[in-house]
């Protein structure tokens, strides 16, 4: 049985081990992330009191949902909001789904650049955009461009996490596989490998780096990890559908 290093934050990982359990994996918990709010967010709470003065809010992770519709609720209630909401991707949209809201638009392609298309003429329309702190800027700048005045809010940071002696110990005798699913899930793994000792582009076993979707790829190529491999569909699920097509090659 193939040992797959999760490195998403652990509070997400739970839903992903389990089904890779069910895939015939065994997943091995290495969060090398945390998600830590924004407290206090002035600039969210005012940006929320005039929903009617932007024409969508767009979300681009799970993590904005959560933060944005678990915390500032009072702000979204009632039938008319007056405001239109986009999600990127199936867990993004289901989040905003699970929480009152239907998006107005999803696109097919699970990358923020892919979003642009379906917001219609933005030619001075504001949009919102709860975003984390060190999130790509290639939306904001597209967003921009087409005419529009984007609205960057950050809701929350994404830090380096912990792992626990369990991880490492499995990372230090060899896994055979390790999921990325975020820029950020690249850089700070590599950074706390070299911190513990490994060599993140020579690591025992050799195992093969699984990505999330071409903008993690991109990272994990930039950054010289051997052995990358990239999901079609930019999900967990599509990552698993992509580590079980590898089982029978």
């Amino acid at each position: 049985m193939k040992r797959i290093l999760i490195t998403r934050p652990h509070t997400q990982a739970d839903e992903f081990a389990d089904k890779l359990r069910s895939a015939g994996f065994e997943p091995v918990y290495f969060p090398v992330i945390e998600i830590k709010p924004i407290g206090n967010n002035i600039a969210l709470e005012r940006a929320l009191s005039k929903l009617d003065c932007y024409e969508w809010v767009v979300f681009t992770s799970v993590n904005a949902v959560e933060i944005v519709l678990d915390n500032y609720s009072p702000f979204l209630q009632g039938e008319e909001l007056g405001v239109k909401f986009a999600a990127i991707g199936p867990r993004t949209a289901d989040a905003l789904k699970t929480r009152g809201i239907t998006p107005d638009f999803v696109p097919q392609e699970y990358i923020a650049e892919a979003i642009l298309p379906g917001l219609g003429d933005l030619r001075g329309k504001w949009v919102l955009l709860p975003r984390a702190e060190i999130a790509r800027k290639e939306l904001p700048e597209a967003i921009f461009n087409a005419g529009g005045v984007p609205h960057e809010i950050t809701v929350y940071k994404t830090l380096p996490a912990q792992p626990s002696l369990e991880g490492l110990t499995a990372l230090h005798s060899g896994v055979d596989i390790i999921t990325l699913t975020s820029q950020s899930t690249v850089e700070n793994f590599i950074a706390i490998a070299k911190q513990n000792g490994l060599d993140p582009l020579h690591l025992p076993n050799n195992p093969l780096f699984a990505c999330i979707g071409p903008i993690t790829e991109e990272a994990a190529r930039e950054a010289g990890l051997p052995n990358v491999i990239v999901a079609k569909e930019y999900t967990t699920d599509g990552l698993i559908t992509a580590l079980k097509h590898l089982e029978v090659l």
